[in-house]
């Protein structure tokens, strides 16, 4: 089973690699039945269509890098000892759930819930492929530009009450409270962002997960910046389908935030 798939420029390449490690739905053949029937028919922490809404980027000469596992099997934006990324009363799921955000069991038994070899199983086997190949990316990027930028893309129900109460923003653009990316580039993205008739929030709710704050080290010429989406931004209000129309406006704010990024990245760091 292929763990990612990654999709090269069209164009020459620029110095940003997208990352978007929770829009995987395949479950392998061996944990596949281990899931309840109710749970696998819908994989409702998924990222939907995430991937989709960056299509255009390998034109702009970004490489993109999409996870093909369901983050129910491991989630790649938490830390391998599952480290809780934020210290409020929020769920905060490990790298290996086993509930949904609702807190809704995910296993058809507690016997079947993977324990202690089985984590480091799949930490071996499906965690740490994708996080070096990421890094490779970066590496790759950097000893060629000098400066790279990882782009990590998720979205997020309307409302998750296990969250917080209130519905979240359009947008919230992460970098753990500035530490992840250079102020130029910071600015650059918020300006982007904004060039739309969305509401774009900054560091609150959210500050980036793992991906952002383990890869993001600005004084060493790799900067991370994470983009969570309100999955209504592009999706019918039912959260099931994909809106042309509505993901066609996303896309366009998408694309001037990326390609202020590129003009940045080449001409102002």
């Amino acid at each position: 089973m292929k763990l990612f798939k990654i999709t090269s420029p069209t164009v020459a390449q620029v110095p940003i690699i997208i990352s978007v490690p929770h829009a995987g739905t395949r479950l392998p053949s061996e944990l596949k039945k281990h899931y309840k029937k109710g749970m696998r028919r819908h994989l409702d922490d998924t990222d939907w269509f995430v991937h989709r809404l960056y299509e255009f980027a390998p034109s702009l000469g970004i490489t993109l890098i999409k996870a093909n596992l369901s983050r129910w099997v491991i989630d790649l934006n938490r830390s391998p000892e599952s480290i809780p990324l934020y210290s409020d009363d929020r769920l905060i799921t490990p790298n290996t759930p086993t509930t949904d955000f609702y807190g809704n069991p995910l296993y058809k038994s507690k016997e079947l819930e993977p324990d202690k070899d089985e984590v480091a199983r799949r930490l071996q086997g499906y965690y740490r492929p994708y996080h070096q190949q990421v890094a490779q990316l970066l590496e790759e990027r950097k000893k060629t530009f000098g400066q790279v930028l990882l782009w990590d893309a998720h979205s997020i129900r309307h409302r998750v009450s296990t969250i917080q109460k209130d519905p979240f923003p359009d947008m919230i653009l992460g970098n753990n409270d500035e530490r992840t990316a250079h102020p130029k580039l910071i600015r650059t993205a918020l300006k982007g962002l904004n060039s739309g008739r969305f509401e774009v929030h900054h560091n609150h709710p959210f500050k980036g997960g793992h991906i952002t704050r383990s890869f993001g080290k600005p004084e060493n010429g790799v900067h991370a910046l994470q983009l969570e989406m309100n999955k209504i931004l592009y999706m019918d209000d039912n959260e099931l389908t994909y809106n042309e129309d509505r993901a066609s406006k996303v896309q366009k704010v998408l694309r001037t935030t990326l390609e202020g990024l590129i003009k940045t990245m080449e001409h102002s760091l």
